[in-house]
C-alpha cells in the first residue's frame, strides 16, 4: 500500500472496533467492516481512534485490531491511531502497522500539554520516537482532547515535522481556523497538508467550501460523506447541502456526548455490518427508548436517502 501524502483526499470512515456481548474482539465484524467501507467507495479507513475505544484495548489486542484491518482492506489506504501515554507503544504499534501495510498513523495530543512551546516539543518528539519515514496525521480536537491549537501552532508542527502529512480537523467552532490554514498555504508559509474533517460530519458541508479536502469521521452512513464531499468538488452546492439536511437529525442525534458510539454501533449492526453493538467496559448501553428514536429518525433520513430504509434489526450474518 502505498504512504499517505498531502495530496489524500476524498472519504477516510472512522472504524469502531467490534466487539462480542461478552467484550471480545469480533474479527469477523472487522473484515465484513472492512468489506463495507470498500464497497460503498471509501477512500480510506482509520483505526483505533477516539470512536476505536483504542483506550480499552492492551498493546496486544491493539495491534491485533490494526493488523486485521491492514489485511482485509487491501484496497484503502488504512490508518492507524498511536496515541499512547508513552513513545515506546507508539512506536511499537507504528512500526508493526506500518511492515503491515498501513499508509500511516494518527498521533492526538496527551490532555496534560497547555502551552504553545509544550505542544510543538510533543509533536516534535513523537515524530522521532516514531521515526521520520512514517507519514502522520496531526488531530486537533479540542472538545474531547482538552487541547487548543491554534493554526499558528499548526503551522510550526508541520513546518517542524516533515512527516506530518494530514491534519484531522475537529475544532469547533473551526471553520475560521481553516480559512486560515488555508490563506497559510496561498501566502507561502505553511507547505501543502491535506485537511480532513470530522466532528461526526456536523460541520461538513461547510468546511468542504472552506477548503477541506473531504471527511474523516464515524458517521454510520459513509455513503452520505463520500456523496457530499463530491458534491461539493463538483460546485453542485445546492444537491450537497439538500443531502447533507436529510441526515442532519441522525448526525445531531449521534453527536450526543457518551452516547454517540451505542447510536452509531446500533445502526451499523441494523445494515448487518457488525455482529454485536457492545462497547467494551465501561460503556453505556442503548436503551429501548433510544432504539426507538433512532430507528425514528431513520425513518426521517429514508423519506430523501433509500440507503436508510432498514428492516427491523437481526444479527449480522454468520
Amino acid at each position: 500500500m502505498t504512504k499517505l501524502t498531502a495530496q489524500a483526499a476524498g472519504t477516510f470512515a472512522i472504524a469502531p472496533t467490534p466487539f462480542h456481548d461478552d467484550g471480545r474482539i469480533d474479527e469477523r465484524s472487522i473484515d465484513r467492516l472492512s468489506d463495507f467501507y470498500t464497497e460503498v467507495g471509501c477512500d480510506g479507513v482509520t483505526v483505533l481512534g477516539i470512536l476505536g475505544e483504542a483506550p480499552k484495548l492492551d498493546a496486544a489486542e491493539a495491534e491485533q485490531v490494526a493488523l486485521r484491518f491492514v489485511k482485509r482492506a487491501k484496497d484503502l489506504q488504512v490508518i492507524v491511531g498511536v496515541s499512547a501515554p508513552g513513545f515506546a507503544s507508539m512506536r511499537s504499534l507504528a512500526k508493526a502497522s506500518m511492515d503491515a501495510g498501513a499508509a500511516g498513523v494518527m498521533i492526538a495530543p496527551p490532555p496534560h500539554l497547555r502551552t504553545d512551546d509544550q505542544i510543538i516539543g510533543y509533536f516534535k518528539q513523537a515524530q522521532e520516537a516514531i521515526g521520520d519515514d512514517i507519514p502522520w496525521v496531526l488531530q486537533d480536537y479540542p472538545l474531547t482532547l482538552t487541547v487548543v491549537f491554534t493554526p499558528a501552532v499548526i503551522r510550526k508542527i508541520v513546518t517542524d515535522c516533515p512527516s506530518c502529512v494530514m491534519l484531522k480537523h475537529e475544532d469547533w467552532p473551526g471553520l475560521e481556523k481553516i480559512t486560515t490554514l488555508r490563506n497559510f498555504q496561498k501566502d507561502g508559509s505553511l507547505r501543502p497538508l491535506s485537511i480532513l474533517v470530522g466532528n461526526g460530519g456536523l460541520f461538513l458541508d461547510f468546511e468542504m467550501e472552506r477548503g477541506a479536502d473531504g471527511a474523516m469521521t464515524g458517521y454510520a452512513f459513509p455513503e452520505l460523506l463520500i456523496d457530499v464531499v463530491k458534491l461539493s468538488k463538483a460546485g453542485k452546492r445546492d444537491a450537497a447541502h439538500d443531502l447533507f439536511d436529510a441526515h442532519l437529525p441522525l448526525i445531531r442525534y449521534e453527536q450526543q456526548p457518551g452516547v454517540g458510539l451505542t447510536v452509531r454501533k446500533y445502526v451499523l449492526q441494523k445494515r448487518g455490518i457488525i455482529a454485536s453493538s457492545a462497547q467494551r467496559k465501561p460503556g453505556a448501553v442503548i436503551t429501548p427508548q433510544a432504539m426507538a428514536e433512532v430507528d425514528y429518525l431513520l425513518s426521517r433520513v429514508a423519506r430523501v436517502d433509500r440507503r436508510a430504509n432498514l428492516q427491523p434489526q437481526s444479527s449480522a450474518a454468520g
